[in-house]
């Protein structure tokens, strides 16, 4: 795990203008062969927490999980991870609004699109729709936190002003509780369980554009 983070220190590096050397050397001795690309750390939170839940190592498995700060970046991470630079596999993940920076940006990179997949929002609720009301609740009563989530009239997942109240657990739920000890977090709960197999599979960019 310690050697991929190096990897994925080392791709940042090289993409913000440093030297592509660190990267190919760790690529080629991790016997790197797929990046996973997705906007920002909270997304990496939920992927490795959903991965370690389903008892994946993607050190193992040659997979890496690239945050790159922001849709934008994804030309520029494709083409330095993709074809064009270290030939990698690319798949990862995107918000609804943002799969138009991701078409070209693959595009350019002549890498394939469809196996970057849309989120109806963001992974943040991807994740709170998989669980539901009640297991959102679940986990934020077991964490004293119920009163900073009043509960919606909608329910997660929603749009318009029913949806406001989940704003604030959002992120919380990717980031601190998708690896969560508590065997109400457990992927074998009938509650509060989250995994990746668990939720609606995101559409590909390729027929969602």
């Amino acid at each position: 795990m310690a050697e991929m983070r190096a990897f994925r220190d080392a791709v940042t590096s090289w993409a913000a203008g440093g030297p592509d050397g660190p990267a190919r050397d760790l690529a080629e001795s991790l016997g790197v062969r797929t990046a996973v690309l997705l906007e920002g750390l909270s997304d990496l939170a939920a992927v490795e927490a959903l991965a370690a839940r389903r008892g994946r190592d993607l050190a193992a498995e040659g997979v890496c999980v690239v945050p790159m700060g922001g849709a934008m970046s994804v030309g520029r991470y494709a083409g330095l991870l993709g074809p064009p630079g270290l030939g990698l596999h690319l798949t990862g993940l995107c918000v609804e609004g943002e799969k138009g920076f991701y078409e070209r940006g693959l595009t350019r990179a002549r890498a394939p699109l469809q196996d970057i997949h849309v989120c109806t929002a963001d992974l943040e609720d991807e994740l709170i729709r998989a669980l539901g009301v009640a297991g959102v609740e679940e986990i934020l009563r077991a964490e004293g936190e119920m009163g900073d989530a009043p509960e919606p009239s909608a329910g997660p997942g929603t749009r318009g002003p029913s949806a406001q109240p989940w704003a604030g657990a959002r992120t919380a739920l990717c980031t601190r509780y998708g690896a969560s000890p508590d065997p109400a977090a457990r992927s074998d709960s009938g509650t509060a369980g989250v995994s990746v197999a668990g939720a609606a599979k995101p559409a590909p960019v390729s027929s969602a554009v």
